[in-house]
């Protein structure tokens, strides 16, 4: 179990076995966590579609978009985004507005 203890002059994490004191002027923690975007392929969107809609959720050129569409044709699937977690749920929730498949792994 973790615990958080807070104190005028610092912010205490504890567990079992140690404990780590964070300064009190450190206000924020910057936490990232790595992920990526998967597309898979379908039998019902045509390239145009999935081009046009992957241009908008990762603002790529039509060229890079095409590229892509073809991966995902050619392999079921394909990496179309990595980033931190919340920009693949805004990725992938741009691709799902025309009901593309898609999976985040991180």
């Amino acid at each position: 179990m973790l615990k958080c203890i807070f104190t005028k002059t610092a912010i205490k994490l504890e567990n079992n076995q140690e404990t780590v004191a964070i300064p009190a002027e450190i206000t924020t923690l910057d936490v990232t966590i790595p992920a990526k975007v998967i597309l898979f392929n379908d039998d019902w969107h045509t390239f145009d579609e999935v081009i046009a809609q992957l241009i908008k959720a990762i603002q790529c050129s039509a060229e890079h978009a095409e590229q892509l569409a073809w991966e995902v044709h050619n392999n079921g699937k394909a990496v179309v985004f990595e980033g931190e977690l919340s920009g693949c749920l805004q990725v992938s929730s741009i691709l799902e507005e025309i009901a593309l498949h898609t999976q985040i792994e991180y």
